[in-house]
């Protein structure tokens, strides 16, 4: 009797947090301005994840952690989490983004 009142009670919950932690999986939309370059959109992606499209046609993907005038920093690199990558801002053609949960 005791199990199926800590089922009934745990199902809400469980179902809350499970709903909760799939949002955090999505970031906002790219929100692009007249003037926005491929920097300041990566400087308002500081602290998410993103993929970058180089113009070779390579992807790399990761948090970023840092943008400086040249150089974007990413850590927590996708297939490769124990690495960081310092990619060159001229070789990057494209800054995705993840806006919709799985």
């Amino acid at each position: 009797m005791l199990t199926k009142r800590f089922t009934l009670l745990a199902l809400p919950l469980v179902a809350a947090l499970t709903l909760g932690a799939s949002s955090l999986f999505a970031q906002g939309k790219i929100d692009l301005q007249q003037t926005d370059t491929l920097h300041n959109i990566l400087e308002r992606q500081v602290g998410q994840v993103v993929e970058l499209r180089m113009t070779s046609g390579e992807k790399i993907g990761g948090k970023v952690e840092k943008v400086n005038e040249d150089i974007v920093h990413l850590s927590q690199l996708t297939g490769a989490e124990f690495y960081d990558a310092a990619v060159d801002l001229n070789a990057v053609a494209a800054v995705v983004v993840r806006t919709k949960a799985k």
